[in-house]
């Protein structure tokens, strides 16, 4: 804590990681503050699926595609092993194939294929169920591990970059040019807090006004089915989900199909997305019930909605449950929030649930917000 810093990133999630590889590749001095002994939130709790198909048309999807490229940049660098590339999207309703092809018109189809079942079965036999009329595959997507990605990308920014990892520490009051800590006063020419889904801690006063909840999520780790999975697995349920399906006008006679067919899986959130570990487990979700303090128990009715859709989607059994577990994130109803409380201070979430996928890019944009800079488009 000795010395100046340029930059003090409060919170060491996939955003604040972001935001302080940002600071650091522009070859300012950065300190990373955190709470907890390491991540435990969000950007560990999720599937890893850095999903650019499907993301909300325009600033979202391409904050999506940069923050591809940026995993991909970095991920050798800091030894974070690509687990999965692409996407497999099958459907089982003609409503969801006509969703597909207005995706395909637009220009986020451009590299995808739509196939028909038979040619998909071909190529993914183990994913591609009796009741699939079409499937969309996708190469512009990854997957890592996060519980092995956020701690290795932070031990990376601090070898590579000399980034300062204070953990376990509370951050009591942001005066610039002082932080005020329980482990004693930083200086600091510049500030971004990334809160994650403390609502109520710094700054709540701007956090309410955004009009933000919680979310509580829920996922499972299932053992090896025996096969490979070829790629991340979607299904019809995402389409009315993913803003990139989900705002064409095709979607709205998939929504009131669905609804009907699946009320109880739309009522609870419920979409599938599928992965699989190095060691062969799957990774499986997930669900979404919004509340100001979410509980923290676990529903296993919504749990086997979850497993349903696995085994409707690819007509394979579902494997045993190794792990159980809930996440939260901040959601609110636009995609983020940058907020300058302060001139030398900026605020900053993801609260569309999509971290992984786009924080890599919004950490620039906030570091250039607090610059008062405009990045290229």
């Amino acid at each position: 804590m000795t010395g100046r810093y340029d930059v003090a990133v409060v919170g060491a999630g996939i955003v604040g990681l972001a935001c302080a590889l940002a600071a650091a590749r522009r070859g300012l001095s950065v300190i990373v503050i955190d709470r907890d002994a390491q991540a435990n939130g969000a950007s560990v709790r999720n599937f890893g699926f850095v999903t650019v198909t499907g993301q909300p048309r325009g600033r979202v999807w391409d904050r999506a595609r940069r923050s591809r490229v940026v995993w991909d940049e970095v991920a050798g660098e800091a030894d974070v092993p690509i687990l999965q590339r692409g996407l497999w999207l099958p459907v089982r309703r003609p409503e969801a194939a006509a969703v597909l092809e207005a995706f395909m018109a637009t220009e986020m189809g451009e590299g995808c294929r739509l196939m028909t079942a038979e040619a998909a079965r071909a190529r993914a036999p183990q994913i591609i169920g009796r009741q699939t009329v079409a499937a969309l595959w996708s190469p512009h997507d990854l997957r890592v591990d996060s519980r092995m990605a956020i701690p290795r990308l932070a031990a990376w920014l601090s070898q590579r970059f000399g980034v300062c990892f204070l953990r376990q520490t509370a951050v009591q009051a942001i005066e610039p040019p002082r932080l005020v800590t329980g482990r004693g006063v930083i200086e600091v020419e510049r500030i971004v807090v990334c809160p994650g889904d403390d609502l109520t801690g710094l700054f709540p006063d701007h956090l309410a006004e955004a009009g933000l909840t919680r979310c509580k999520l829920q996922m499972m780790r299932l053992a090896s089915p025996g096969f490979d999975l070829p790629a991340p697995v979607m299904s019809d349920l995402g389409l009315i989900r993913y803003g990139g399906y989900a705002n064409l006008p095709e979607a709205a006679a998939l929504r009131v199909r669905l609804e009907a067919e699946q009320g109880a899986a739309i009522a609870d959130g419920v979409h599938l997305i599928a992965v699989q570990d190095a060691d062969g487990a799957l990774v499986v979700g997930d669900s979404h019930h919004d509340a100001a303090t979410p509980d923290p128990f676990a529903s296993e009715a919504v749990d086997q909605l979850i497993l349903d859709e696995w085994r409707a989607v690819t007509d394979q059994p579902a494997p045993a449950v190794l792990q159980r577990w809930i996440g939260t994130y901040a959601r609110g109803l636009s995609a983020d929030l940058i907020a300058a409380p302060h001139p030398q201070v900026r605020l900053a979430l993801i609260t569309a649930g999509n971290g992984a996928s786009t924080g890599f890019a919004f950490g620039e944009e906030v570091i250039a917000d607090l610059f008062e800079e405009a990045l290229e488009p």
